[in-house]
């Protein structure tokens, strides 16, 4: 399995859309600034396209091994190798790994070895150019696109 986490906001994403505008034209977005957040801690299969995810408000230690543990729950009496980054929050001696999850640290500074990353980016794609009023309504939309995900989906993204 592979785990990460992404930070999502109400700071409004841009980026490229489609839109039709007369020649010369640039097209305009409404942007929010406020840096309200959340992060969504996740772990994917990528040969199955099983994905697990949680939210929690911050990125440390302690919701770190709050997720271990809830993944542990998850996957009852299988283990998992976990490919992991080593962020302080995953390499902290004070992390009790589960019984049944062994970590795996890949090198340092290489994001791009992760296929998780590659989810995190598909997810948020749509997000762009989107305001929300508030970190429900966030909260909302990402269960949506979370709903929406196929194991196929995954597997294509992450494989």
């Amino acid at each position: 399995m592979c785990q990460d986490e992404t930070r999502v906001g109400l700071k409004t994403l841009t980026g490229k859309g489609k839109v039709i505008t007369p020649s010369g034209v640039k097209p305009t977005v409404d942007v929010k600034w406020e840096r309200v957040n959340f992060w969504i801690y996740g772990a994917i299969e990528p040969l199955t396209g099983k994905h697990f995810q949680q939210e929690y408000p911050k990125l440390n230690g302690d919701c770190f091994q709050q997720f271990l543990d809830w993944l542990s729950q998850q996957l009852r009496e299988d283990y998992a190798i976990l490919q992991i980054d080593q962020a302080p929050a995953h390499t902290s001696c004070g992390i009790n790994w589960p019984e049944n999850i062994i970590p795996l640290l890949q090198p340092p500074h290489c994001p791009q070895v992760n296929p998780i990353e590659r989810l995190w980016h598909f997810l948020k794609k749509p997000l762009k150019n989107e305001l929300f009023s508030s970190l429900q309504d966030l909260r909302e939309r990402i269960q949506q696109l979370f709903e929406q995900l196929t194991f196929e989906q995954v597997i294509s993204i992450s494989s």
